[in-house]
């Protein structure tokens, strides 16, 4: 197999067992890649890396993780995506997430969906997220989830893939700008001059989604991000959205009550506000004992009189339950009478037999994943897995089956990334963001591709030794 460096300048080998979104399989830059290539062939790419990372850090880019506060990571070969194939990536994001919010709509009313036989009831009732006392509840326009995040795969045919839908509190969006912004300054001019269509006004979308989720009778919404403070791991984000948008940031220790409306205390004064921007990890009106909780206590009465709403509204993690990505295709096809354009990665409930069966038959080619398993934990390749962590697995299969799913193993496609000065291919997800302002949806040209930094690591997340690209979508 030829090398990059024969054709472009830059030293790179793609491997052998993934599609390889940079280049083709006998190793020749693909079509779309080649200037961005010629234009970093004679660049010093540690200098490169150096120079990102002190950008970032300069501007305060950072999450929290198990061992507190950590950079976020970009590596400065951004992924490069033809106009022709983001057009069907935004046209099947579109779709999707109708269908998700149409969903949602039934979950909370009369779950036709269920009565037709599509979806099993025991997907609704068990799943983490469910809320009952939601039933009901006004939500603007039917708009449970006015944000998503949507993670997409490329298959070793080249085919992307949903792999997980992402509809409670999608975060990332700042992230995204910081990495433009920094490669706008550091890449070489050449690089710069490719028709790259502009993610600048995402913050701005969002303001619009939040807006369009206060109900009827609120001409000039007021928003509010409500936060648990600088402990919650995306904070950063919190304090550059509520910059952007000029608008406060909360916590729910902070919000009163009076007449019905909920009020917030900014600058020492009590505001009203129409809209929570709700960016909590407390997630839940009940807790696992069907107990009310604090944000229940404080908010569920405003919300049932229609005098604030939440963005996204709770119960929207039904649609972001694991074992509820098995049916969305079937949800496409109910709710808006279409065929799926974005083909969702197999996934397998395991609570029906007959499916277990197939797992257990073939559970060299599954990944197993826990329902509610959160940031590419409770993720378990069993292809790679040790044997202490393959026979808890099939424990659980015979034990627990309803509290896991199984999805058919997909060999993440790699990308040329920087690592110790060299340019190696690593595996790559992608993120893409879909904002609804009522029947207005936008999905965010490109999004975030996020990367594995390990070699052969098939989990992106930043907690994992993960990392981002800006993803540049060709006009």
């Amino acid at each position: 197999m030829q090398t990059v460096s024969q054709t472009s300048g830059m030293a790179y080998r793609p491997g052998s067992d993934a599609w390889d979104e940079a280049c083709e399989e006998d190793g020749s830059v693909r079509p779309h890649y080649a200037e961005l290539f010629a234009a970093l062939g004679h660049v010093d790419l540690e200098d490169l890396v150096q120079g990102v990372a002190h950008d970032l850090r300069s501007r305060g880019a950072c999450f929290g993780g198990p061992d507190g506060l950590n950079d976020f990571l970009v590596d400065p070969i951004p992924r490069v995506v033809e106009a022709g194939e983001w057009a069907l990536v935004e046209r099947g994001a579109k779709q999707r997430i109708r269908a998700l919010n149409a969903f949602l709509a039934d979950v909370y009313a009369d779950q036709r969906i269920v009565a037709a036989g599509v979806v099993p009831r025991r997907v609704i009732d068990t799943a983490i997220h469910h809320e009952p006392v939601m039933h009901g509840v006004p939500v603007a326009r039917g708009v449970y989830a006015g944000a998503a995040g949507l993670d997409l795969i490329r298959d070793a045919d080249g085919v992307l893939r949903v792999l997980e839908d992402n509809v409670r509190t999608p975060s990332g969006y700042t992230y995204l700008l910081a990495a433009r912004d920094v490669l706008d300054e550091r890449l070489p001019e050449a690089a710069r001059e490719l028709d790259v269509e502009s993610v600048g006004d995402v913050v701005e979308r969002l303001g619009d989604a939040l807006r369009a989720a206060a109900l009827e009778g609120a001409d000039d919404a007021q928003v509010a991000i409500l936060s648990d403070g600088n402990a919650n791991s995306a904070f950063w984000e919190h304090e550059n959205v509520a910059r952007r948008l000029g608008i406060p940031i909360v916590t729910l220790a902070e919000l009163t009550v009076r007449d019905g409306r909920v009020y917030g205390r900014v600058d020492g004064e009590l505001r009203p506000f129409d809209v929570l921007y709700r960016r909590t990890d407390g997630a839940c009106l009940c807790d696992e004992q069907g107990r009310p909780t604090a944000l229940a206590e404080q908010l569920l009465e405003p919300l049932r009189r229609g005098t604030v709403a939440v963005f996204n509204a709770f119960g929207s993690g039904v649609a972001d339950d694991k074992l509820t990505h098995a049916y969305v295709p079937d949800m496409i096809r109910f709710y808006l009478g279409e065929e799926p354009l974005l083909p969702s990665v197999e996934t397998l409930d395991l609570a029906d037999p007959l499916a277990r069966e197939r797992v257990l038959d073939d559970l060299d080619a599954m990944v197993v994943k826990e329902r509610g398993g959160e940031g590419g934990y409770g993720v378990t390749i069993m292809s790679r897995a040790a044997p202490e962590q393959r026979d808890q697995v099939l424990r659980d299969l015979r034990e627990r089956p309803e509290d896991l799913i199984a999805q058919r193993r997909v060999t993440l496609s790699t990308h040329p990334t920087v690592i110790d000065g060299r340019i190696e291919p690593r595996h790559v997800d992608l993120r893409a963001f879909v904002l609804s302002s009522g029947d207005d949806v936008h999905v965010v040209p490109g999004g975030l591709t996020r990367v594995a930094f390990g070699d052969g690591a098939l989990v992106v997340n930043s907690s994992q030794n993960g990392g981002g690209k800006d993803t540049w979508v060709l006009r």
